[in-house]
């Protein structure tokens, strides 16, 4: 009879709901199943096996084309289930001819902005400070515990920056990063071909595209342009 009342008493996760005890041994926490949830969750995110790489609510997306770039993001601020702003700005221009967003916390951003102007300001090839940055970022006892993602874009040069010391530059001028970031990239890469179809007029289509698949974007859009010099050709030799 003792026996039988300490069967009675143990918790029916393997005898009564099997779905339970799949959930559990996929989970490796028979007694707090629902509290390792989120720590299996977090490791879908990782890139490497340094850290896990959270997914930040927004979406930022950066268009070359036709020797124009043009950068866009939405501007809605999420905290946990709850949007509390709609109009925040994570575009802006660095200095004349640079200009980056950002996908992350408001605070580490702009502690990257401040470091970055400071790379600029100690190396003017938008490149150069932008690995010197990265670098600083992934060994710095401060900087690496900032989370964020970074895109960067001169006349010249589109790159995207992380904390695990990525400098990335696409082979085909189109970035996006954020919640959102692949569904504008994809928009983005299949509307650049289209004639007719500037920069700009890519990225926007991109961004409500996006705005209307991830609920953490809106379609309160800010942005910046470039207008990027042609280069010049050759001359023939006499």
């Amino acid at each position: 009879m003792a026996a039988c009342a300490r069967a009675l008493a143990r918790p029916a996760f393997g005898i009564a709901c099997p779905a339970r005890r799949l959930g559990v041994l996929d989970l490796g926490a028979i007694s707090q199943p629902m509290r390792a949830a989120p720590r299996l969750a977090a490791h879908f995110h990782a890139l490497d096996g340094s850290r896990p790489v959270q997914m930040h609510g927004t979406t930022v997306l950066c268009v070359r084309k036709d020797n124009k770039v043009f950068m866009i993001a939405d501007g809605q601020v999420t905290l946990g289930s709850n949007t509390i702003k709609g109009n925040a700005r994570k575009v802006r221009r660095l200095k004349e001819g640079v200009i980056t967003g950002f996908a992350g916390g408001t605070a580490d951003a702009l502690t990257l902005f401040e470091r970055l102007e400071g790379k600029l300001q100690e190396h003017p090839e938008t490149m150069r400070a932008c690995v010197e940055m990265a670098k600083a970022w992934r060994t710095d006892k401060y900087l690496r515990r900032l989370e964020a993602v970074m895109i960067v874009a001169d006349a010249n040069i589109s790159l995207m920056l992380t904390g695990t010391g990525d400098v990335i530059e696409p082979e085909d001028g189109v970035i996006g990063i954020g919640s959102g970031g692949q569904y504008a990239l994809a928009a983005a890469r299949a509307l650049i071909d289209i004639p007719g179809m500037d920069a700009e007029a890519v990225a926007r289509k991109a961004m409500l595209i996006a705005a209307d698949l991830c609920i953490y974007t809106n379609n309160n859009f800010t942005f910046e342009g470039i207008e990027a010099k042609p280069k010049e050709k050759a001359k023939d030799a006499d």
